[in-house]
């Protein structure tokens, strides 16, 4: 039984350490040592609590009281007023948007209430720097239930009943790639967690690395049992340098408790796991890019046959999985495969976790069983669109995923349902595009990331990405011709059917998503050079009012081309033909007469 009657769960994930959480725990913990309550109150850090946008997040127990946007500088009045005396620090509660009222904790939030967290159960409830606390919310009790009760293929069998699909992108069964792997005889096998986690605005991963490292070890060992594996490895990006360090903690914990290592819970079964790092390459999402990297070869992807499972890291038998994959096994084996395949729809089963990101209120990371729908997600959990614009567009699926639209709202989040409407699950980012994006330049940008990331093995990758970006650029800047529109599809069609990897075979998505869903605004940009969004500068044109110019030549003396004439106290003009939309001049005056417009407007002051 515990010692102490108050615990304090100080988030202390990337975002809110950010944000100055660890000086949060400082302030604390100087405060409990100061009043003496050191013997009685807790302070605790812990992993991402989710709701990102209101970090840092400080949760007090037993009362389970939820505070938003603690500042260093709060501690002494929480200690003061909500330890010591009682009372609630009103201001810090999260208010309700609707009716500003504060609510005292997170299960009556709209934030959480759709909400239902397995994969990140542990996150923000526990030290993950402390394997007692990880014990006692059942780690390792999977993996010993396992070793003295299940052979391999009961094991197997579990995971293949559960339903649970492979949460990297491709959505391939668990545990058919376990018995896959398992029918492969060899003296050596390997199990590999994928941590790489490439995709712009994404941080799945991080997370349950940073919160729950140890579920991460366990899963890894029960597959290593599965498919007669006594080696893991976790090949996680060297930029997650909390996430590496927790992990070290974490594999160093588990070997001095006996639960790794040299015959775990006195079985025949003996397992161990060291991290490898990547550098970031998108690309090595892709198993065997992966496997190359690990082996210290380039960064690109195999064709198959032979797949991992038959021959993978160093030419042996291996089984990769994500890290989000992984989260799921434990509570599978303890709560068993019915339980885990009630959750979810009829071909996708368990919950999602989504890192949901762009312009929507609740910024954050997020876990909903499947089937719920884009709708419920931005407009209940996310909070609407910021700044009350109207929604556009939401991204799922990463780089190689696409743009669906309001009518595309009620779309139930699984595999099947997204791959329909255009887009697809990827890994579980997912970022919401309001009034103000260019759709043109939103697929711009994500082909820009993938041309980046190719590793160049393949022509369709390496040049037909290329090409595609080239395109979009000329289009965006005004040069685009009518033939272009046609020459993007078919050469998005011709990209995904001769690539040699998911990357290439999944990166015209963003394209072909906004062709189907925008091309009103493709023909904008190239018969009328407009740009309705106004992100597209060269489609931008500065203009000076006749009404408002008092001729006071501020503009005229800071305009690096010499466009803009006219003498003092006269209306001054701008030459479209050299003006290079610099800016400056908006910049500089201070009459609010010059204006941003995105067409040529019927005024007299433009040449």
């Amino acid at each position: 039984m515990s010692k102490y009657n108050t615990h304090l769960l100080v988030c202390a994930g990337t975002g809110c350490h950010s944000s100055e959480s660890n000086l949060v725990y400082e302030m604390l913990r100087d405060e409990v040592m100061r009043k003496g309550l050191d013997k009685t109150v807790q302070i605790i850090r812990t992993g991402c609590f989710g709701f990102c946008e209101k970090g840092p997040i400080l949760k007090i127990l037993p009362d389970n009281t939820f505070y938003t946007q603690v500042k260093p500088t709060d501690a002494r009045e929480i200690i003061d007023e909500h330890v010591i005396k009682g009372r609630k620090v009103t201001r810090l509660l999260y208010a309700d948007p609707e009716t500003n009222s504060p609510i005292l904790n997170s299960t009556q939030m709209s934030f959480y209430k759709k909400q239902l967290r397995v994969a990140l159960r542990n996150c923000g409830a526990i030290d993950p720097e402390n394997i007692d606390e990880s014990i006692a919310r059942d780690a390792y009790q999977a993996l010993g239930k396992v070793l003295l009760e299940y052979t391999p293929q009961e094991t197997i069998d579990v995971i293949k009943q559960s339903g649970l699909r492979g949460r990297g992108g491709a959505g391939f069964s668990t545990g058919l790639k376990w018995e896959l792997t398992a029918r492969n005889e060899s003296t050596q096998k390997y199990v590999v967690c994928n941590a790489d986690e490439g995709d712009p605005g994404a941080f799945m991963d991080r997370s349950i690395l940073e919160g729950d490292p140890h579920v991460i070890l366990e899963a890894m060992a029960i597959c290593g049992f599965c498919i007669g594996a006594n080696k893991g490895l976790i090949y996680i990006r060297a930029e997650y340098p909390m996430a590496i360090k927790r992990l070290k903690i974490a594999i160093s914990q588990a070997k001095e408790y006996g639960l790794m290592g040299e015959r775990i819970f006195d079985s025949d079964f003996s397992f161990d796991i060291t991290l490898k790092y990547g550098a970031g390459a998108f690309v090595c999402g892709e198993e065997t890019a992966l496997i190359h990297s690990m082996e210290g070869k380039r960064g690109e992807p195999s064709n198959k046959p032979p797949y991992p499972a038959q021959s993978g890291y160093l030419g042996k038998p291996t089984c990769v999985n994500n890290v989000e994959t992984f989260a799921n096994v434990p509570v599978i084996i303890l709560k068993g495969a019915d339980w885990f395949s009630s959750i979810g729809t009829a071909k996708s089963k368990g919950t999602k976790v989504f890192a949901l990101a762009g312009k929507i209120n609740n910024v954050g990371l997020i876990e909903v069983p499947m089937g719920t729908t884009l709708r419920e997600i931005i407009y209940e959990i996310g909070g609407g669109i910021k700044n009350g614009k109207k929604f556009k567009a939401v991204q799922t699926g990463g780089p190689s995923g696409g743009c669906l639209t309001e009518k595309h709202l009620d779309t139930p989040i699984d595999y099947e349902s997204l791959a329909a409407a255009g887009s697809m699950m990827g890994s579980g980012g997912m970022i919401v595009l309001d009034e103000d994006d260019c759709m043109v330049s939103v697929a711009k940008f994500y082909l820009d990331f993938i041309v980046e990331e190719s590793c160049g093995k393949c022509v369709p990758c390496r040049i037909g990405n290329k090409r595609l970006y080239e395109t979009l650029d000329r289009i965006t800047v005004g040069k685009g011709k009518p033939e272009d529109i046609e020459k993007l599809k078919n050469l998005c069609s011709v990209i995904k059917d001769t690539s040699l990897c998911g990357l290439g075979q999944t990166s015209p998505n963003p394209v072909l998503s906004t062709l189907n869903n925008f091309m009103e605004e493709y023909h904008e940009h190239v018969y009328e050079k407009k740009c309705r969004s106004g992100k597209c500068r060269s489609l931008l044109y500065y203009v000076i009012s006749e009404e408002e110019c008092i001729g006071c030549m501020a503009c005229k003396r800071v305009c690096p081309t010499h466009a803009i004439s006219g003498e003092k106290k006269e209306v001054h003009q701008i030459n479209q033909e050299i003006c290079i939309k610099c800016g400056a001049c908006m910049e500089k005056c201070q009459f609010d007469a010059i204006h941003l417009q995105n067409d040529y407007p019927k005024v007299t002051a433009i040449i």
